[in-house]
């Protein structure tokens, strides 16, 4: 019974973390979409420096824990400019997640059939054209599952940026068990909102999984 009353207690400033936690992920995947593409161009080009360049990049931000980088960004940039927590976690996030999200648009776009790249430029279209109606709908179908994967991932690295004080969903059952003395119930309830967040987002991509895989059935 006390766990209901806290849970409903505390309702309103877990949803207002949920918030910040769910902002903090989106810009951070925005950041990381455009930046993850850049390093799969690089990673897929012909020349060869620039593919040296994005195993590098690659292989440093896998090479490193995430919470590293979080305190690298918030506390190495403070040198420089003066920068919100918001903004330095998602930076981090975007950073992290950017590696893992290259290779998965680079193996996507390697999944796609040689010949039917090569059947497409033969009957006249150009690479851009054959990049935006043939390579690019295919990969997409076979990077969607690993890419809402990896969004479920940011979901929960989001919690790190507790650490920078930043009041999101875990900051928020800290705060929580260090003013009821109850650690155990404020963990268990952040745990419900985590699970609330990756089910719906569970449901969501496996929702385009389908539409996708009826658009293919229709073709």
């Amino acid at each position: 019974m006390q766990f209901v009353e806290l849970f409903a207690e505390y309702a309103p400033l877990f949803l207002e973390a949920t918030w910040v936690t769910l902002s903090l992920t989106a810009a951070a995947l925005v950041m990381a979409m455009v930046v993850g593409a850049g390093v799969a161009a690089l990673a897929m080009s012909r020349v060869r420096p620039l593919r040296w360049l994005a195993t590098a990049y690659i292989g440093l931000v896998r090479g490193t824990p995430l919470i590293t980088q979080i305190f690298i960004i918030y506390f190495g940039l403070a040198y420089l400019v003066t920068l919100p927590a918001f903004w330095a976690g998602a930076f981090a996030l975007a950073f992290h997640n950017s590696a893992y999200i290259a290779e998965i648009i680079r193996s996507g776009f390697l999944s796609v059939p040689r010949g039917l790249t090569e059947a497409a430029r033969s009957v006249g279209m150009s690479r851009t054209t054959t990049l935006r109606r043939v390579q690019a709908p295919l990969a997409l179908r076979t990077m969607l599952p690993v890419l809402g994967n990896q969004y479920i991932i940011a979901v929960k690295d989001s919690s790190l940026v507790a650490f920078i004080g930043m009041t999101e969903l875990f900051r928020t059952s800290q705060n929580m068990a260090a003013s009821t003395y109850q650690p155990l119930t404020a963990y268990v309830i952040v745990a419900i909102y985590y699970l609330a967040i990756v089910l719906v987002l569970t449901v969501v991509v496996n929702a385009l999984e389908h539409r996708l895989g009826r658009h293919r059935r229709a073709a």
